[in-house]
């Protein structure tokens, strides 16, 4: 078969500074930013990060074009990394992660000078969306129009301070009281005027959303709450030109799940049940343990099983499946969470079997690289005149955006092929639609 080359996509340049900015101080980005600078020193290898330890193959496999996709695409350097944030709880980086638990002194002190110099901006915070965090390091002013204009400043004079020529922006905070989409997120109209009003029904996440966008800075939700998936983030960001991606970073239990349940599927075996518990003592966990904050979590979490499955297509084998999902506080576990659950399948002739998977896993420690592929990626698609929601990272996330008007997927495989096809594509080369071994 006689296969011809695309037209590569115009791609800008990864020159000079990029600056990453999470709101939100604590596990995940202490950990991240931990990590690249020691990968940057030679200290540890970025485990875990797709973007640096990943290969792409291209072609046919006879043709043994095999190479790394950081040297496939033009991806900013991690020396050319820049990290800043804010948290309302924590002063600077280091003191994040010594409070946090999630690494080890002898990963810290070689580089705790420069962790130590990372100090946290003033965070717009709101205890009512948080119940269980005390903020003490927050912006004054009340009014939720100036501490949207507040954020913008802190973007503009952190990109310039630090001589920065892009800037990316990932969630990185604590999941937020649940809420559905009300009037004032209908618009961008709306929601500026909500901003003015101070409405209720505008989280702090919202704010930060906009005020990325605002300053034409691309933003990925990690966490499950409402941000970028409102009308009025996606007006903004198309009116913007900006890149967003989101939500709810796949970490653990639900990283299992969009790998077990393609396996089913593909066998053809039956479920009748998966009851998943997770017990975690860490901020997110003591978030998590108001039943509003766990709402917004379950409803992220329970979403993977029906898209995968197709229960309407296969009623049979997936059309009465009790899914259940729960999540304790448990202090003495800290960052070390253990995911656990109990799957009822079914095979030939209706014969039960199950599966039990305890997943022993470090959350932070999964999480940190997908931030740092998030924000590369991001950094890529602006850099390509990408805008919108960019479903092709959806390999990242627990209840990935659409881009249209079909479900985005949530099977790990089909997600890593289009996450690779959009890099291939824009590189000009042909997508491969049958394997990705090698």
């Amino acid at each position: 078969m006689l296969l011809f080359m695309t037209e590569p996509t115009t791609i800008t340049p990864a020159t000079g500074r990029l600056g990453i900015l999470t709101p939100g101080l604590g596990a995940v980005s202490s950990t991240f930013i931990a990590g690249v600078i020691s990968a940057r020193r030679g200290l540890a290898p970025p485990i875990g990060s797709v973007s640096q330890m990943a290969h792409i193959r291209l072609g046919a496999r006879d043709e043994d074009r095999n190479p790394l996709i950081r040297e496939f695409v033009p991806l900013a350097e991690l020396d050319d990394l820049v990290f800043g944030g804010w948290d309302p709880i924590s002063a600077n980086v280091l003191e994040a992660a010594r409070t946090c638990g999630v690494l080890e002194e002898r990963d810290l002190a070689p580089i705790s000078s420069e962790l130590e110099g990372i100090v946290a901006m003033d965070a717009v915070f709101d205890q009512r969306w948080v119940k269980k965090l005390e903020g003490t390091r927050v912006k004054a002013m009340t009014s939720k129009w100036e501490q949207a204009q507040a954020l913008i400043d802190d973007i503009e004079r952190f990109r310039t301070e630090n001589e920065c020529d892009r800037l990316v922006m990932v969630w990185c905070g604590s999941t937020e009281a649940y809420q559905e989409a009300s009037a004032v997120h209908e618009s961008v109209a709306a929601f500026e005027q909500g901003l003015k009003d101070d409405d209720d029904n505008i989280s702090p996440s919202q704010i930060y959303a906009y005020a990325a966008l605002s300053s034409e800075v691309p933003f990925a939700n990690g966490a499950p709450n409402l941000s970028v998936d409102l009308p009025c983030m996606l007006e903004l960001a198309a009116i913007r030109g900006v890149p967003i991606a989101g939500k709810d970073f796949k970490t653990g239990q639900t990283l299992m799940k969009t790998l077990l349940a393609p396996g089913f599927k593909a066998r053809m075996l039956g479920l009748r049940g998966w009851y998943s518990t997770n017990i975690l003592g860490n901020r997110d966990g003591e978030v998590l343990d108001d039943p509003e904050n766990f709402e917004t979590k379950e409803v992220s979490k329970r979403g993977v099983l029906d898209t995968i499955l197709q229960p309407e297509s296969y009623p049979d084998l997936y059309g009465n499946i009790d899914h259940v999902v729960r999540i304790n506080y448990y202090p003495p576990r800290g960052d070390n969470k253990e995911g656990w659950d109990n799957i009822d399948i079914f095979g030939w002739l209706g014969y039960p079997m199950q599966i039990k998977v305890d997943f022993l896993c470090r959350d932070s420690i999964l999480a940190a690289p997908i931030v740092l592929d998030l924000a590369l990626f991001l950094d890529l698609a602006s850099r390509a005149g990408q805008s919108g929601v960019q479903e092709w990272l959806s390999f990242y996330l627990k209840a990935p955006q659409a881009a249209g008007e079909a479900d985005a997927e949530h099977d790990l495989f089909i997600q890593q092929t289009k996450l690779k096809n959009t890099l291939r594509e824009w590189m000009g080369e042909q997508p491969v639609t049958h394997s990705e071994a090698g």
